[in-house]
């Protein structure tokens, strides 16, 4: 469909040109703080043509793509009038025929090799010294790495999946996942969205937390004076850019080249890199300080090791073996904790209910149709997860960032969010991105036993937990914390399986195209979807409360290599999807006809 085909109502265009006229006025006087007369206007324009040229490169494109939605007159869903801009984007090609196993093995191992590769490239240009990771304590599941191209991590594609998930549920968009058109469109969308998040989330960092370095920014002003922090800021959001689309990009390499999805694959990867490190590492906390009792090796096992063969009987028994248990990094109750959760998820994985199904015409060829306990897989707690990281990043933009702690209401606002200064941050023995106050403390994540149970059972042995929270604080942020992570898997457990064609309505169509049916009743969709509707509602409640609960028990407990409870979940049931999907791919090698049904 060609721009002149797709029908738009074109008088639209100057209302929407004179909305931006509003908003640029609005914008500026906010940013001033004061209303602008034309000629403070006119000065912005001319004067401070910079700050105007970038406001200029990121609201017309907004604007426009608003006046594309808006101004559709079809008969189809509005986001049918981005087709302009959406068929020029770039995609990753479906392959046209099979792809052989070896070589979807091939294609996932060079993806991995890249996004380890990019993991390890940090920003050029870059203050690493003054770094500030916002997103620290999700590293696990955000995948990337602190100050690296990759250091958005899945970030922006996991949050533009939310979005439209929310538009879509919320049925802002007249779309039906079920037509291949309307599925077509919703996924190109949500590549633009993903584009547009991108910059949401990188334009932020360098405004105090990824900084350009002294000598970067003198090497660029001698480039152009005056402007030589600009130019750095700039040079580093493009790179942080470049990253995360590449990773955007992997991820399709991987879904339609490999086996499995990219983003499962980079979260599975970070967290066993995590969890590898935490048991083994003989690196302490402080390096550069010597290994002590005080400063032990900070994997599980040297540590243990360590504190066994430098401590007496008498020293044990006063407190070192309670160091070793609890303490943290990496205490032997963590990594109990996180095999216990590999363990349990991996059994649950094969908890399933099957409906029996014949052919209808070739008599005796029988199967059946598997609903697993773990319906929703564990898409839930990630979209959680990356709902709770950006409640994390913006909480602290907006208590701490120069322009946006001005904002009125959320700037500075200790209801949303507030975080120690520096010098707090070193009296109480936190970092300046752990929150004190607001909903993004009663949200923040659980880190253990060491965090909370034992505080809360000898508060005077563990008085520097309270040195910033009072005792009903930290009770509130353990019931907060864990009601969150369970109602919200719940709620977006639902969102996938209407999102992602699993519901009963979807499944049954696919069950009658393929020519099987329930024994003893009769060959309609209907019939098929008010079986389907008796397992298929609850087991998505069930699946989502179950990962929930799962993950949030995990952060309780407290997991090896600070992977976070729901990175250890991730990574298991990724794993065994990963385990499955090699297995069907084999499979289909041996037996080219069962291809067919796959595929």
């Amino acid at each position: 469909m060609s721009e002149e085909e797709i029908p738009r109502k074109k008088g639209l265009a100057l209302p929407v040109l004179i909305s931006w006229i509003v908003f640029t006025y609005l914008y500026f006087s906010i940013v001033n703080w004061k209303l602008l007369g034309l000629q403070e206007m006119w000065k912005i324009m001319t004067v401070q043509w910079v700050d105007f040229l970038v406001y200029v490169l990121w609201s017309v494109p907004l604007f426009y793509l608003g006046y594309l939605i808006v101004s559709y007159n079809g008969d189809k869903s509005k986001l049918y009038g981005l087709k302009p801009v959406l068929d020029y984007l770039p995609i990753i090609r479906k392959p046209k025929g099979h792809v052989q196993f070896k070589h979807k093995l091939m294609w996932t191992f060079l993806t991995l090799l890249i996004y380890f590769s990019l993991t390890n490239i940090y920003i050029y240009g870059l203050d690493r010294a003054k770094t500030i990771d916002l997103f620290a304590s999700f590293r696990a599941i955000m995948a990337g790495a602190s100050g690296s191209l990759v250091h958005l991590g899945i970030g922006p594609i996991v949050t533009a999946s939310i979005i439209m998930q929310l538009f879509v549920g919320a049925k802002l968009f007249n779309i039906d996942l079920t037509k291949d058109d309307d599925k077509a469109i919703y996924q190109s969308t949500q590549k633009l969205l993903v584009i547009i998040m991108i910059f949401v989330e990188a334009i932020p960092q360098v405004f105090g937390y990824l900084q350009p370095s002294n000598t970067f920014v003198k090497g660029l002003d001698a480039f152009a004076p005056g402007h030589g922090m600009f130019l750095a800021q700039l040079i580093i959001v493009l790179q942080l850019f470049f990253g995360s689309y590449l990773v955007f990009l992997m991820d399709e390499v991987v879904s339609k080249w490999g086996i499995g999805s990219g983003i499962s694959l980079f979260i599975a990867a970070g967290v066993s890199e995590a969890i590898f490190t935490g048991v083994v590492s003989w690196i302490p906390p402080h390096p550069n300080m010597p290994l002590s009792i005080h400063n032990p090796p900070s994997g599980t096992i040297p540590k243990t090791i360590y504190i066994l063969t430098h401590s007496s009987a008498a020293q044990l028994y006063s407190g070192r073996i309670e160091s070793i248990l609890f303490a943290p990094p990496n205490p032997i109750i963590a990594l109990i904790g996180t095999t216990i959760i590999f363990l349990f998820v991996a059994y649950v994985q094969s908890i399933k209910i099957e409906l029996p199904l014949a052919h209808e015409r070739a008599r005796g060829a029988r199967g059946r149709y598997p609903i697993k306990l773990m319906y929703s897989s564990n898409i839930p707690v990630i979209l959680t997860s990356a709902l709770l990281a950006n409640v994390a990043m913006w909480s602290i933009l907006f208590w701490s960032n120069p322009t946006l702690s001005q904002i009125p209401i959320l700037g500075h606002n200790p209801w949303l969010g507030a975080y120690p200064t520096p010098q707090q941050a070193a009296e109480w023995g936190i970092k300046t991105t752990t929150p004190i106050g607001g909903i993004a403390y009663y949200l923040n994540r659980v880190r253990g036993l060491s965090y909370w149970l034992l505080p809360l059972i000898n508060p005077q042995a563990y008085h520097y937990v309270f040195t910033y929270q009072t005792y009903w604080m930290l009770v509130g942020n353990v019931v907060i914390f864990v009601s969150f992570m369970i109602g919200m898997s719940i709620i977006f457990a639902k969102f996938w399986i209407e999102t992602a064609n699993m519901n009963a309505k979807a499944i049954a169509k696919q069950i009658q195209s393929s020519g099987m049916q329930i024994p003893g009743f009769r060959r309609s969709p209907a019939v098929l979807e008010k079986i389907l509707n008796k397992y298929i509602p609850a087991v998505t409640i069930f699946s989502g409360a179950a990962v929930g609960a799962l993950a949030a028990f995990a952060d309780l407990i407290g997991t090896v290599g600070n992977t976070s409870g729901t990175g250890v979940l991730l990574t298991v049931g990724i794993l065994i999807q990963l385990y499955e999907a090699m297995g069907k791919e084999q499979l289909m090698e041996m037996h080219p006809v069962i291809r067919q049904f796959f595929e």
